[in-house]
């Protein structure tokens, strides 16, 4: 099969420090996330200044600084899908990046997890195809290789509840059939996103450090779908708690 077809060289024809260069005096740590609402927020909260880009053919993806708790930390708003989401963070990881924290949504494939919920992976099915061309192929993989303890550690200093299990990424959001919803469940996968093997993948591959945290959206674990709290921007508020973690996290694991 094409997938199987892993090259461990590193050097490919077209490299991302081909369009951005290191970056001087740039963040090592940087916290992402795929809400532009929680994104605003951030940057209008924390007085950011931007820094650096990066860019596609749909626009620029300004990279920003902030001065949080006496750390430099980078914040960058990261594109939706595997492919994006990754060509954003190779760039990233070339302008100088070395830590990554990522937040964003997901679905549940079990009802019992409520709306809101924080869920920490440690395991994802590898249901996209770009994962394959930064690791060898296999049908799931280890995630968030470090600081599941500092996370969970943090969560338990602020009382707040949290979920640890494996997660679905898929690239076909539109295809998330309720035989495979339900083949994914008999794997031991409890939500669904479309960037968490992929986007740790990338950071394996390039040895860089990356921690992705989710938190529940849409219920696929029903008779009909439940949209939920998915895009609706009346959470604002928890929302604003998660870019909190996601900062309070950068800011222990900058050193």
């Amino acid at each position: 099969m094409i997938l199987s077809e892993f090259d461990f060289d590193k050097e490919a024809i077209i490299s991302p420090w081909n369009f951005v260069e290191k970056l001087e005096g740039m963040p090592k740590v940087a916290v992402t996330c795929f809400f532009h609402k929680s994104f605003e927020r951030m940057i209008e909260c924390l007085k950011a200044e931007q820094i650096a880009e990066t860019s596609n053919a749909n626009g620029k993806f300004p990279v920003y600084k902030v001065r949080y708790k006496n750390k430099d930390i980078a914040l960058f708003m990261i594109d939706m899908g595997a492919a994006g989401a990754a060509g954003q963070l190779e760039e990233t990881f070339a302008l100088g990046i070395e830590k990554v924290v990522v937040f964003g949504s997901c679905g549940v494939l079990d009802k019992s997890i409520e709306d809101m919920a924080i869920i920490v992976p440690d395991m994802a099915v590898r249901d996209e195809g770009l994962s394959y061309h930064y690791l060898p192929a296999s049908d799931e993989m280890q995630v968030n290789p470090k600081y599941i303890p500092e996370f969970t550690s943090l969560l338990d200093e602020v009382k707040c509840p949290y979920i640890i299990g494996k997660t679905w990424t898929t690239d076909g959001f539109y295809r998330e059939t309720r035989a495979k919803m339900e083949k994914r469940k008999e794997q031991g996968c409890i939500c669904v996103e479309m960037e968490c093997s992929a986007l740790s993948a990338v950071a394996q591959f390039r040895g860089k450090e990356l921690f992705q945290f989710l938190h529940a959206a849409d219920n696929l674990d029903g008779e009909e779908w439940d949209r939920r709290s998915l895009g609706e921007g009346d959470e604002l508020e928890g929302m604003d708690m998660f870019s909190q973690l996601a900062l309070e996290l950068a800011v222990r694991i900058s050193d």
